[in-house]
């Protein structure tokens, strides 16, 4: 069992609240805060004494992190046990769940929405105004992935550089504060 201190506690708590905001499971939440601030890995057992909670929905949750890609395998010496631990670089862990939540949730609503466009096409006049709706709408995510990908290909210097000059950019626009 892993000792938390009072810091842990308060952080692995509130990453499960806020992970149920999210939608996601509070205990997967939970589980990813315990790996995050675990300086080792820890094996299954460990995480389900440390959490208190039920070893089957320990399993199902550290299969769900490995699944989104931010929670892996590692093996100990002298321990046959699977351990586990979680990406540590901030900047890659969120772009491994922005990547996922993209796959999921993005690219489905703009397959949909073009679906959705093209039956509107065929309506006639009764789907003009929906025509126009979801032409902007699918504008709007076209434009956000694309641009999300070319961001995506930066090099994480460049893009944390990028990130952290806000206002700037505003100002190298010409558009006033």
């Amino acid at each position: 069992m892993v000792k938390l201190t009072p810091v842990m506690e308060k952080f692995i708590l509130h990453w499960g609240e806020m992970g149920s905001k999210w939608g996601i499971n509070r205990t997967v939440a939970q589980i990813h805060a315990l790996l995050f601030l675990s300086p080792q890995p820890l094996n299954a057992e460990e995480i389900t004494e440390t959490l208190q909670v039920a070893r089957s929905n320990v399993s199902n949750s550290l299969k769900e992190l490995q699944g989104w890609g931010i929670v892996r395998v590692v093996h100990v010496m002298g321990d046959r046990r699977d351990h586990f631990e979680s990406l540590k670089d901030v900047w890659q862990m969120f772009q491994v769940i922005l990547d996922e939540r993209k796959e999921r949730e993005c690219e489905p609503t703009r397959v949909l929405l073009r679906e959705c466009l093209a039956d509107a096409e065929k309506g006639g006049e009764a789907e003009r105004y929906s025509k126009e709706r979801l032409a902007e709408m699918l504008d709007f995510f076209e434009t956000m992935m694309h641009w999300y990908e070319d961001m995506r290909k930066l090099p994480s210097g460049a893009l944390i550089k990028f990130v952290k000059m806000g206002g700037r950019i505003k100002k190298m626009l010409g558009l006033a504060s």
